[in-house]
């Protein structure tokens, strides 16, 4: 198993289909739910694992998913409200880093409750024109919203792996 990328890269269909949208809106939808099963019972011994070494700790992982994905949300909401806009990167290990970071992950966890579901709410009322509106990244070009749904649902799945690979005995 690749430690790394135990789900493997994000591959984009060529074409994105409505399917692909709502299943993807699915998984975006059912990821906080998924991450408090897989941190339930969890003490602050565990939340120090890492997944590999040099990895992330389980705790940094959970805290890195609000802080990337309050970013995903607020770069649609972008897409959806300006001209491509020009979305600002930031680095995440240093996000890593800050001392919000060492919270409870029950913070990061209620936050991402919420998050999901206006976030879900909003994907799920997308028309198709607005799905393909587009905004632009330094690091990475020009990227659909559609994709970004994409990218963010695999985002989720690829941090759950990793904390589950931590957790293995």
């Amino acid at each position: 198993m690749d430690t790394k990328y135990p789900i493997g890269m994000f591959a984009c269909p060529e074409k994105i289909e409505d399917d692909h949208i709502f299943a993807w809106i699915a998984e975006i939808r059912a990821l906080p739910q998924q991450l408090k099963e897989a941190v339930r019972d969890i003490d602050d011994a565990l939340l120090e694992k890492t997944y590999r070494e040099n990895g992330w700790t389980i705790r940094e992982i959970v805290h890195h998913l609000a802080d990337s994905h309050m970013n995903a949300y607020i770069r649609i909401r972008l897409a959806l409200t300006e001209q491509t806009p020009v979305i600002k990167p930031y680095d995440q290990d240093q996000w890593a880093k800050l001392p919000d970071s060492r919270l409870p992950i029950a913070v990061s966890l209620q936050l991402l409750e919420g998050l999901h579901e206006r976030w879900t709410y909003l994907l799920e009322h997308l028309t198709a024109e607005q799905r393909k509106l587009l905004f632009y990244h330094p690091e990475s070009g020009l990227i659909a919203v559609e994709k970004s749904i994409g990218m963010y649902a695999w985002h989720g799945k690829h941090h759950l792996a990793h904390i589950r690979q931590a957790l293995q005995p």
